[in-house]
Parts: structure tokens; C-alpha cells; sequence
């Protein structure tokens, strides 16, 4: 899965959403229920640096996407388990196909174009 680009968005948009999770939740009991900052102390920079590596493997795919598709994958790390719903999105849509290996193209591999 670390291998590709591909699989390393993947993992990063499923861990920026989990962190973000933690979170809010850390959130939810420092301001809710006990005042304590433990849960945003801890979630707090795990949080950050997997955003930046989300926003970082981005980038990194920024030979295979459109500009509009970069943005809104950028977009997408804003708002809570955004990155997941876009990463479902450009699954479905084939914008997460693996490129093979030796740099053929699918026309070049006989299998139909995206």
C-alpha cells in the first residue's frame, strides 16, 4: 500500500480522517464533559502531522489529477472526513486507477480507457 502514490493517499486520507475524529472527540470532553485537555493534547499533533502528509501525498499527485481535482482533494482535508468522501469519489471515478509499472498507458496494455 506504500508502495504507490495511490496507496499512500489512500492510507493518509483514511488516517486524516480518523485523527480528525479523535479529535473532535478530545474536543467534545475538554469543552462537554470533564475540562480536561488531555484528548486534544494528544490528538491534537498526531492531527496536524498527518494533515500535512495528507496535503504532502497530494501533491504528489499532482501528475495524475486535473488541476480542479488537486484543489478540491486539498479542499477535501478541511472540513471533517472530507478527505474520505473525496478519496470514495476519485475511487469511483478512476482517478486512484494504479498506473502500471513500466509506464504503459491502459491503451498500451489492452485494457478499455477510463
Amino acid at each position: 500500500m506504500l508502495s504507490s502514490p495511490v496507496g499512500r493517499f489512500r492510507l493518509l486520507a483514511f488516517a486524516e480522517a480518523v485523527s480528525w475524529a479523535g479529535l473532535l472527540l478530545g474536543m467534545f470532553f475538554k469543552y462537554v464533559v470533564v475540562e480536561n485537555e488531555l484528548g486534544v493534547k494528544i490528538f491534537g499533533p498526531v492531527h496536524g502531522a498527518i494533515f500535512v502528509g495528507y496535503l504532502l501525498v497530494t501533491l504528489m499527485m499532482s501528475d495524475r489529477w486535473s488541476k480542479g481535482t488537486l484543489a478540491v482533494a486539498m479542499l477535501a482535508s478541511i472540513p471533517p472526513f472530507g478527505t474520505v468522501l473525496f478519496e470514495r469519489w476519485a475511487l469511483k471515478n478512476g482517478k486512484l486507477a494504479e498506473q502500471p509499472a513500466d509506464g504503459a498507458t491502459a491503451q498500451d496494455s489492452g485494457a478499455p480507457a477510463a
